[in-house]
């Protein structure tokens, strides 16, 4: 198979989130966890399958053009450390699906928790295979939404949504600074391919934009890895089910940060900067976290911090720019993720069975769960860091790292004892952990009076990784030593050091750290045991200094008091200072690239102008002006004189050989007309004498604004003209002519551009215009029209009293009599606009034409049925779904450039040939037709989009002034 593993890799969830979305709501949890489990299975058979591949320190790599002028690739690439981390998600991934379907209720939506699980699991396994760092970014950010998302599941409760939040706005300004450093990162070495940058660590560390990169970098990974002072978020996280917090906040997520420093160590690490940002918060983060797990009184909130101080010891490892310290942190990755995924399983057993998570409600069950309560102590003993378990190991190398000398500095001569105490309270909260839960008297008041053991299958996942704990700890050399040898060999490469994994070395110093670290944790439960029985939750001296405070009332300080600031200078609900603001942004946008880069314009050379062009021109500046005047006064003649200026500009286009944009101005001219008429009636009415009680203020106002439409009007023609007489080469212009035809395939250059040339750009603009029509659809469903808005036309209501006694009568029966013969005009003209559309489709590639101006065209056959017949009578008889087809156009436009991959071209890659059809005869056949039927869906459903929520204000005023005419006579 190859490398196309990897790619089958990383597709399989996803396919599996979708299968599982599809599902009813009301499924039982057996068939989406069948589903759920089916995929994980065979990700994990296929991450298993790929060892081979990576044995040694290859690499094994599948490669996609994408934007390859922009060195933007979707390249994967699957190395050792990356093959350990995927065989992580996907092995727990695997054991967490099994757990969760005994865990999950039948009440809950469980296709969607499945959904949101796979799709992490898609997300994770993108973040350890990608090859391309931007693409790395990309599915960094898709953690944070689907982390997000899960955290939320139960988002009935206040935490649930509280923590979600919290996560996502941390872990999401991360993922902004990650991309930030990795776009300085990519600068400095010219490449974004994750191997050139690992191989060019010199030049990076003795670049000017070293530290800027780090720092970003760091913030990126710090933040995802819950370090200080970023830690608060993940016990805030616990509110999410316990499958997630064993997936995600143990095993996956939390790691995917110090990941990234162990994948960028070779090119980020062995600085004095590296050494103190990443050292120190780790070192405090390793302090704090345990220190507050001690106080924790929900099993969860223990596992919470524990995970905290846990990572923060494998990033002081990453600090010490050590290989040593790699190695063991590296190891400590793959036990941590072992241990505490089985101990956030058994305290999700405990509260399934108990029906409670609170140590002080929890005590003497390990006579009513002894197996349960046996791999509990085990998977603690580990997280202690007892011998004879992998948890052991690599907190024995790290002791030997840290009494080793790396930065001569205060932090590096402390580590020893941080790492002694540090030991020490993890000892103290796994004692606690089990001593409190498990032993003294029977547990009262529980939610659930008698706990017992769970099904065996929920109970597997726990075993089977408590089985890893002792076989890696009792055989590490012959159990782990290969898989980790191959993944610390791809990160050090040449600087791969000899290491032990042992199980004895000898009475040494790090050995005597550790006995020291369990007796005295030990000693220190015992002695603040009964404090801790009846302590409140949180740590001493640090109850005040709540993470989840601190973020609270930073956000309330922004959102409150600076977004209410900003506002109150620059926010406004009125219409006419917002355009001020859209209006003079703009013009600044297009200024300021000409002023900055410099620019030469040609000398103005007068050459005489065509006397019928300039009367055509005369008319609609004076078509322009009257629209500014008729505002006032009559706002649907305002709108025909500016539509007549449309229609100038489009004889405009005509005259200087522009039959595209002409075609294109005309029908946006239709379209937007009739959607501007459709909301006019909804706003204020005009009343006689207005414009005599207008103020001096406003006056101003109006002037001012007028100021600024003819200054930045005068400004637009300026740059128009500097940047059409600039002396730019003519090899821009001539490469379109001179490759349309050979190239793409058509005749009609525009055409060509826009859906081969420019292809990457056209997806991004129709994905735009696909929000913008999701946008207003949104904010007109909140829209209320005017209370003085405008009644139905006169003879219209004249025509609804005929009609007051004939109920069977509908709408569309009314608007036909009152327009009889424009409707029906109006409904034959659709067969015929249809017609039409498709022709102005299908000539797109080689004359003016297309899938936009196709999309519009037919978009104004649905604005006129709406307009014949009334809303109800036009969607009673026209079946269309607009978001379906926004959906389609998106789909098939990227399914289009995606199809390009399948030959072995870049991304949109657009290939032609003639064929020969039946009565028609020979034509040309684009594959860039597929992006133009993309294209033409998706506009057509935007168009139609906002038509219908247009609509539906008729709909809603009535419905809400009948209720008002059946309350006043009910009142009468």
């Amino acid at each position: 198979m190859g490398p196309s593993i990897l790619l089958f890799l990383l597709i399989l969830p996803f396919a599996g989130s979708i299968a599982s979305v599809c599902l009813l709501r009301t499924s039982s949890t057996a068939l989406p966890s069948w589903i759920a489990g089916t995929v994980t299975l065979a990700a994990l058979l296929l991450t298993a399958a790929s060892y081979p591949y990576v044995q040694e320190g290859q690499v094994l790599r599948f490669y996609l053009e994408w934007i390859p002028q922009l060195g933007l690739n979707f390249t994967l690439r699957l190395d050792g450390f990356a093959w350990l981390f995927a065989m992580l998600i996907t092995g727990i991934g695997f054991l967490v699906v099994v757990y969760a379907r005994y865990y999950m209720s039948e009440e809950d939506p469980v296709p969607r928790f499945f959904s949101f699980l796979l799709a992490f699991m898609g997300a994770m396994l993108g973040i350890v295979i990608s090859g391309n760092v931007i693409l790395l970014s990309v599915f960094w950010e898709l953690t944070s939404i689907f982390s997000f998302l899960l955290i939320s599941y139960w988002h009935n409760t206040a935490a649930a949504r509280d923590g979600a939040r919290m996560a996502l706005t941390i872990t999401g300004i991360g993922g902004f600074c990650l991309l930030i450093g990795l776009l300085l990162l990519g600068n400095i070495v010219g490449s974004y391919d994750l191997d050139k940058i690992l191989e060019s660590g010199d030049a990076i560390r003795n670049h000017s934009l070293y530290l800027p990169a780090l720092i970003f970098i760091l913030l990126g990974a710090l933040t995802k890895s819950a370090q200080f002072p970023f830690h608060f978020w993940l016990p805030n996280a616990m509110a999410a089910p316990t499958p997630v917090s064993a997936f995600l906040h143990s095993a996956t997520m939390v790691k995917a940060g110090v990941f990234l420093l162990a994948r960028f160590w070779p090119a980020l690490a062995g600085t004095s900067e590296w050494f103190w940002l990443v050292g120190l918060a780790g070192v405090i983060t390793l302090l704090i976290g345990a220190y507050f797990a001690m106080f924790q009184q929900d099993l969860k909130g223990l596992l919470a911090y524990s995970t905290i101080s846990h990572l923060g010891l494998i990033t002081t490892l990453l600090s010490l720019g050590s290989p040593l310290a790699t190695v063991a942190a590296i190891f400590h990755m793959l036990n941590h993720a072992t241990f505490k995924a089985s101990l956030f399983m058994a305290a999700g057993i405990i509260d399934h069975e108990a029906g409670t998570r609170d140590m002080r409600r929890l005590s003497g069950l390990f006579r009513f769960l002894p197996i349960t309560g046996t791999l509990a102590m085990v998977a603690s003993a580990a997280m202690a860091g007892v011998p004879l378990l992998n948890g052991f190991l690599s907190k024995e190398m790290f002791f030997a790292e840290a009494v080793e000398t790396h930065a001569d500095s205060i932090l590096d001569r402390s580590l020893p004892y941080i790492a002694t105490l540090a030991s020490a309270f993890s000892v103290a909260y796994s004692v606690r952990f089990i001593h409190m839960v498990f032993f003294g008297p029977p547990p009262v008041d529980l939610p659930k009076e008698k706990p017992h053991e769970p099904p065996h299958w929920m109970r597997f996942p726990v075993e089977f990784l408590v089985v890893v704990c002792l076989i890696v700890g009792i055989a590490p050399a012959w159990s782990v030593g290969p898989f980790l040898h191959t993944a610390v060999v791809s990160v050090l490469g040449a600087e791969t050091p000899e290491y032990s994994l042992s199980v004895w070395h000898g009475f040494n110093l790090p050995l005597m750290m550790s006995i020291t670290a369990m007796l005295g944790g030990t000693a220190l439960y015992f002695a603040l045991r009964g404090y801790l029985a009846r302590c409140d939750d949180g740590a001493p001296f640090f109850r005040r200094f709540k993470g989840q405070r601190i973020f609270e009332r930073v956000l309330v300080e922004i959102s409150w008091h600076w977004a209410r600031l900003a506002e109150k200078r620059i926010g406004t609900r009125n219409l006419q200072p917002q355009m001020r603001w859209v209006v003079g942004t703009g013009f600044m946008a297009g200024l300021l690239p000409l002023w900055v880069s410099g620019f030469e314009t040609r000398p103005f050379v007068f050459s005489g102008i065509d006397p019928a062009f300039a009367a055509i021109w005369f008319i609609g500046i004076c078509l322009a002006l009257g629209t500014a005047y008729l505002a006032k006064y009559h706002r649907l003649a305002a709108l025909v004189a500016l539509g007549g200026v449309g229609l100038i500009v489009c004889v405009t286009f005509i005259w200087l050989s522009a039959p595209d944009l002409a075609i294109t101005q005309l029908l946006v001219e239709i379209v937007t007309t009739v959607l501007i008429l459709l909301g006019l009636r909804w706003l204020p009415k005009r009343t006689e004498g207005m414009e005599e009680k207008i103020t001096l203020q406003a006056r101003v106002r109006r002037f001012r604004d007028l100021g600024l439409a003819v200054f930045c009007g005068i400004g637009m023609t300026f740059i128009s003209y500097a940047v059409m007489t600039m002396p730019v080469p003519d090899a821009i212009a001539n490469y379109f002519l001179e490759n349309a035809y050979s190239q793409g395939g058509g005749r009609n250059v525009v055409n060509v551009i826009l859906v081969d040339f420019r292809g990457f750009d056209t997806l991004g603009e129709i994905s735009v215009l696909g929000v913008v029509a999701l946008t207003v659809y949104a904010l007109l469903r909140r829209f209320r029209p005017a209370p003085d808005s405008m009644e139905k036309p006169e003879q219209q209501r004249i025509q609804n009293r005929f009609d007051a006694e004939r109920p069977e009568r509908s709408e569309g029966d009314t608007v036909r009599e009152y327009l009889l013969i424009p409707s029906v005009i109006m409904q034959w003209l659709f067969p015929v606009i249809v017609t039409f559309a498709v022709y102005i489709f299908m000539r797109g590639h080689d004359l003016p034409g297309g899938g936009f101006s196709a999309g519009l065209t037919l978009s104004i056959a649905f604005l006129l049925q709406y307009l014949a017949g009334g809303t109800r009578w036009a969607e009673d008889r026209i079946r269309i779904l607009p978001l379906r087809w926004i959906g389609a156009g998106i789909l098939t436009a990227t399914a289009t450039g995606i199809g390009a991959w399948a030959f072995g071209y870049p991304f949109l890659t657009s290939h032609f040939q003639y064929i020969e059809l039946p009565l028609i005869g020979k034509m040309p056949a684009a594959t860039a037709l597929l992006f133009d039927l993309g294209v033409f869906s998706l506009v057509v459903g935007s168009t139609v989009l906002i038509l219908v929520a247009l609509a539906h204000q008729s709909i809603r005023i009535n419905r809400l002034r009948a209720i008002e005419v059946e309350k006043a006579k009910e009142a009468a």
